[in-house]
């Protein structure tokens, strides 16, 4: 694929075993540690700030198909459904994001992808584990998130526990 040009950029598009970003999730192949970069902090929390902007219509849209079913949620035990129904469905768009491809949105425009250490896709597993490690982590006023500027990779704890990084796509 090198010399092709793209129909917009005119900049040469790079060979798919030169960056992360061109894997597929088809091609589950390692990237030797050479080819990857971590991602800056600056990039990582940016990417953090506009991911909750991008979760607000995500919310209201799945607010809206529960009370189009349910048609209220008065009651205590309603009002619980209604919030573990959106954290399941917030939930749910971060384990597929990150399962296929590494990346959501926000992280597509900040150039940020999350992969195991050898730069292969995280299995559901680990990004499951990941999505529960990084809510506790808001619960506890972000605390896993400020472990990035301790840490000596700039990682989050979340990845630091399960074994993934945040790498540079750029």
């Amino acid at each position: 694929m090198e010399g092709i040009r793209r129909p917009y950029g005119g900049r040469k598009e790079e060979s798919a075993t030169s960056a992360p970003a061109a894997l597929h999730s088809s091609q589950r192949q390692a990237l030797s540690q050479s080819q990857l970069r971590f991602a800056g902090l600056l990039p990582r929390f940016a990417s953090l700030g506009y991911e909750g902007i991008l979760l607000i219509p995500v919310l209201f849209i799945a607010a809206y198909l529960f009370l189009a079913l349910i048609q209220t949620a008065r009651t205590p035990p309603l009002q619980l459904l209604f919030r573990f129904w959106l954290l399941a469905v917030v939930g749910v768009y971060f384990v597929y994001c990150w399962r296929n491809g590494g990346q959501t949105l926000a992280m597509k425009t900040w150039r940020i992808r999350v992969a195991r250490k050898d730069g292969s896709a995280l299995s559901t597993r680990q990004a499951s584990a990941r999505f529960f490690l990084a809510l506790c982590s808001l619960l506890l006023c972000g605390a896993g998130f400020w472990w990035g500027f301790v840490d000596r990779e700039r990682q989050f704890l979340h990845d630091r526990l399960i074994g993934s990084r945040l790498y540079s796509t750029k």
